[in-house]
């Protein structure tokens, strides 16, 4: 039923999935401070995450914005006041060799999946997708085959943002300079609020 919009679909996919946005920001902070391999549970929750959302999108959870407007809003104003927490965090962040006392972890599995519903970048990519590129009439397998297919191409694309991170590691061995850098990630976040609230 996808083939007419098959490759339109992937095209949409790959460049939702690799632009910048909240989730490849984080990404790109943790992998600049924690490291590649330590970033791995923040990028399989974004992944399954979104998967999970694409699925619920596709099966109608879209309209419950309708019979419920307030819904939407009250999302978007959660998801905005997460985000700016995690501005904070990241602003504040401590270099990786700070004591233990103040050291701070990359996002957890957990963590990085419940964002992916307060997401307004992935929300704006669901709704896009069955809108345009999937048939209304597809049914449970297709909902999830596309679903699958977003995943597939969101986990590799998004972990090029984390590796990129992980090779700034040495520009950041002072302070200063992941002060500087922590604090530039946290504005970058931010301003993805601004077509959100808008």
């Amino acid at each position: 039923m996808l083939n007419d919009n098959f490759s339109a679909l992937v095209l949409f996919a790959f460049v939702t999935s690799v632009t910048p946005g909240p989730n490849n920001l984080m990404l790109l902070a943790s992998g600049a401070n924690f490291g590649f391999r330590a970033s791995i549970p923040h990028l399989l929750g974004i992944s399954s995450g979104a998967l999970i959302l694409l699925t619920s999108v596709g099966l109608g959870l879209a309209e419950l914005f309708t019979q419920w407007p307030w819904a939407e809003i009250a999302m978007k104003w959660v998801g905005a006041g997460y985000m700016i927490y995690l501005a904070w965090r990241m602003a504040s962040a401590s270099p990786p060799d700070a004591s233990a006392a103040r050291a701070q972890h990359p996002m957890r599995y957990i963590g990085a999946f419940a964002f992916q519903w307060v997401n307004p970048k992935l929300w704006l990519m669901a709704l896009s997708v069955y809108s345009v590129y999937v048939p209304s009439a597809g049914g449970f397998s297709l909902v999830l085959g596309v679903a699958v297919l977003f995943s597939l191409i969101n986990l590799p694309t998004i972990s090029v943002w984390a590796l990129g991170g992980s090779k700034l590691r040495h520009l950041l061995t002072e302070r200063r300079r992941v002060r500087v850098f922590n604090l530039a990630m946290a504005a970058l976040l931010l301003a993805t609020l601004w077509p959100m609230l808008r």
